[in-house]
Formats: C-alpha cells, structure tokens, sequence
C-alpha cells in the first residue's frame, strides 16, 4: 500500500499495516486531510458481554481515527443482533432478548472507554445503537422504500450466503436481510450524523459498498469505505485463537494475567506486526525492538504484553500481570495474579485427582487431555513434575512447594493455576 498519503490518517494506517481495501482512496485521503474532522463508523456485535481479541484491530482504527483529529462512531447492532451476521459463520447464531443484548452493550462499552474519549466535543467518539432506528421500521414501508435498491442476484454472490449453500448449511430468511440492515445503517448514520466513512474486516467489504451504493442513490451522498487485512500469525492461523478458546478484553471473561501472557507468548516472527498493529509505541521504537536476536527477542514480546495489556486492562493490571508472569517464571513462586480455582477443605482432605484439577482449572479440556499431558511429562504440581495419572491432590501439598493457602498446577513451561481452599 502506497505511504504518500496526504492525510495523518491514512499514512498512520499505511506505515502500521492496516489497509486492505479502500474505495475511492485519492479522493478519501484528500477529504481526510481537510480542514473539518471527519466522521467514521465501525460496527460491532452485541452477541455476548465482551469482545474478543479478533476485534483489536477495528478498535485501534477508531483509535487512530481520533488520534489524528476525526470523530469516531461506534456502532453497537442491538437491532442487527437480534438477526445475525452470517459474515464468517457456518450456522445461526442464537436469538437473544433486548435485556441480555442491553446488558451485552454495557460490559462492552467499558472497554471503548479505554482506547476512545466519549463526549460531545467535535472530535469526541459517541457510542449508537441502532436499534433506535431499526426497531420503529414498519415492514411493508421499509420493503418498498429500501428493497428495489438490492437484487437477489447480486446477495447470493457474497461470501457470507454462497459459504452456507455450497456447504448446504441453512442460511434463514432473517440472516439473509442482514445485509440490507447494514447498508440502511450507514444511510441513517449520514442523516444523523453526517458520517462519511464505514471501515470494518475484509469480510465486511460488500456490506460497506451496498451502504455507500444506497446512500448514493437515495441521497445523492458521497461514502467512503475502508477495510483491514486478516490478520494471521506467522504460522498462518487467524490471529486471537488459542487451544483455550478466545481472548476476550473485558475482565471479566478473562483474567489480566491470561490476557498479558497471550500476547508474551507471541511467535518470534509477529512481534513486529503486533506492535505496529496492537500499541501506540512510534515506529522507530517497533523497528529497534523487532530487530532484537536470540533471547533478546523475549524483551520485545515484554513490551508487547505491557503496552497491550495497558491499553486495554490499564496501567495497574498490566504491571500486576509482568509481576505476575515475573514471579512464576523468573523466581517459580506462584503469583497472585494467576487464575484460581477452589476446593474445599474437606475434599483436600480426602484428597482431589490430579487430572480434574487440570480441567477444572482449564489447562486442558478434558480428562483425556489430562492424562496424556501427565503420561508425557507436561504437567506439574508446585513446580514438581507428575508421572502419575492417579495423583491426588492433598492439603499436605499446600506445604509441600506451595505458598502455605495455595497449590501451583502448570501444564507446560507457559500455562498456570492456582489451587485455593474455599
């Protein structure tokens, strides 16, 4: 992609890796780099009380957005989820009721908090639900007004439809107008608020250009659309999935300590990548730290986690979390900031198998899983490996390697627990 942008915008998304497709790109960056702040959208889903680690790159987009003076709108789908995105997925999502969807868009919100500055300045961020102006459409009116301009021909060539029937997965009738309600979304987003530019994933692609081709032809308004690349790691798997499932950003979904050591345990090859893409940090800064060799290499992935988890978590949970990862590495004691399970002092007593703990600590996700690890020398207990798939886990443990009200479980060098007394 070309770096002669005019626009700060532009040329920071350009330097950084985030440009995968742009419409009209000559004329978008000669906007962007006018005098009035423009406004952009990203839209995001409702569907549970977090986002995961997938969604990072559109946040840091809005985040850019407002660094270099425009006004970011988030969109939050409390009416498009109640339908479904099909983008990306092989089966339908399950229907939720505006109260979970409502307290969905709180707990996400927090997370905005941190990376974007809400209020009613020019350039401040403002969170939109559409809902407000989904859930007052009459049917018949919103047919014959936005139906003539979209062709059953045309939404049976995207992705997200053809995936479904060449699979023959059923694809509903509700999904199949998704579609239609993001484009609509765009044009009330330009009535209400003047906004000019909806950017999103690679997959959101022909769902931006039916907004900006509506909004054309019943406004007689000029849009602007903007996509990002898939992101993979070196090894070429989609960046955010681990063996333990998804990285959420709220708290609440996943602990400081996991959220830091997903992105410390970052491949060699994508340190660079992720820090231009996931921190703040200047670009000769990235450059000195991706040039690191050998060993050295680790102190960039430190830098990682702390800037990573400091824009999302904070500065307390992101030092907590390298004490944390410090202690358990550095000094093999057990720190405080590693996920915990409890037990009972009874069921200590009589003695807990070793493999359930690993499940229920979510080391491994099933006692089969377990016992493999054990068998081939991957799991310890304080630090201490275990051979036996019989091992139970005792209250004399808490003395014996523990730190006198804990037992350390470990599967591998990287992954940890601890083991409390309820």
């Amino acid at each position: 992609m070309r770096l002669d942008h005019k626009s700060t915008y532009l040329r920071t998304l350009s330097e950084r890796g985030f440009i995968h497709q742009m419409t009209d790109a000559e004329e978008l960056d000669k906007v962007l780099a006018g005098d009035k702040p423009v406004t952009a959208y990203i839209g995001f889903d409702c569907t549970g009380p977090s986002l995961h680690i997938g969604s990072m790159v559109q946040i840091m987009l809005l985040r850019h957005f407002q660094q270099a003076g425009h006004k970011p709108i988030v969109l939050m789908g409390g009416g498009t989820t109640k339908v479904g995105d099909p983008s990306g997925k092989e089966e339908s999502r399950k229907l939720l009721s505006d109260a979970d969807i409502n307290a969905n868009m709180a707990s996400i919100r927090t997370v905005f908090e941190r990376f974007l500055t809400f209020g009613d300045g020019p350039t401040d961020a403002v969170m939109v639900n559409n809902d407000d102006w989904l859930q007052g459409l009459g049917y018949i009116d919103f047919l014959r007004d936005i139906g003539p301009h979209f062709t059953i021909n045309r939404m049976l060539t995207f992705d997200s439809v053809k995936l479904r029937l060449e699979r023959e997965q059923p694809l509903t009738f509700l999904e199949f107008n998704y579609m239609i309600l993001q484009a609509y979304d765009f044009l009330e987003l330009h009535r209400r608020h003047g906004c000019q530019l909806q950017m999103g994933g690679s997959d959101q692609w022909g769902n931006i250009v039916n907004g900006m081709e509506l909004t054309r032809r019943l406004d007689g308004a000029n849009l602007y659309g903007l996509t990002t690349p898939l992101i993979t790691t070196a090894d070429g798997a989609k960046m955010g999935k681990t063996a333990e499932g998804a990285v959420w950003l709220n708290p609440g979904q996943l602990s400081g300590h996991d959220y830091w050591q997903f992105w410390r345990n970052t491949q060699d090859a994508d340190v660079g990548k992720f820090l231009k893409l996931f921190t703040d940090l200047p670009l000769d800064e990235i450059t000195r730290l991706e040039a690191l060799a050998g060993s050295e290499i680790n102190e960039a992935k430190k830098v990682l986690a702390n800037e990573a988890t400091r824009l999302c978590r904070g500065e307390e949970a992101a030092a907590e979390a390298a004490e944390t990862a410090r202690k358990t590495f550095e000094e093999g004691a057990t720190g405080s900031g590693l996920h915990s399970i409890e037990v009972s002092s009874e069921d200590l007593e009589k003695g807990v198998p070793f493999i359930d703990l690993l499940v229920q600590a979510g080391l491994c996700k099933s006692k089969k899983e377990a016992r493999r690890l054990v068998q081939q020398g991957g799991a310890r207990l304080n630090d201490q490996p275990v051979g036996d798939v019989e091992r139970k886990v005792l209250s004399a443990d808490l003395g014996n390697g523990g730190d006198g009200d804990a037992i350390k479980l470990s599967a591998g060098r990287k992954r940890h627990a601890l083991l409390r007394v309820a």
